[in-house]
């Protein structure tokens, strides 16, 4: 017996194209590449619970990107953007910092210590080493 969350997902040639790309995972995430296949096999119009156990995932899962798809297409299954405070430091103090950590040279030093490179931006210690991680200086 079907189940009442079940929707048969109709493709453009162009849609399969792209869900394909996805699938095979060349320079997406894995989340994108299994949202991709769920997708694809939604296609042949069988239920959440034979995709699920196909693919061993559960029909919870096959449901929400399924009925994701349905409503909004490929871009129902991009990652979406995440809650959670604002960025505090701009993109003018992050450039700041990589341009004088990589072009400038301090005065009276061989090179920047974070400390220094703080003051001169007029940041925290703190920042300028999350950005150094960041960018893997």
């Amino acid at each position: 017996m079907d189940e009442p969350s079940r929707k048969f997902v109709a493709l453009t040639s162009d849609e399969r194209r792209q869900l394909e790309s996805w699938a095979a995972g060349l320079g997406v995430s894995r989340a994108l590449a299994m949202r991709a296949r769920i997708a694809l096999s939604c296609t042949a119009g069988s239920s959440d619970r034979v995709v699920a156990s196909l693919m061993r995932l559960t029909p919870r899962t096959v449901g929400k990107w399924r009925t994701r798809f349905a409503a909004r297409r490929l871009a129902g299954l991009l990652d979406a953007p995440r809650s959670g405070a604002p960025r505090s430091i701009s993109d003018g103090v992050v450039e700041a910092v990589l341009t004088m950590t990589l072009h400038e040279m301090p005065a009276g030093a061989p090179r920047w210590s974070s400390r220094r490179l703080a003051a001169a931006v007029g940041v925290s210690q703190s920042t300028v080493l999350r950005i150094w991680r960041a960018f893997g200086l």
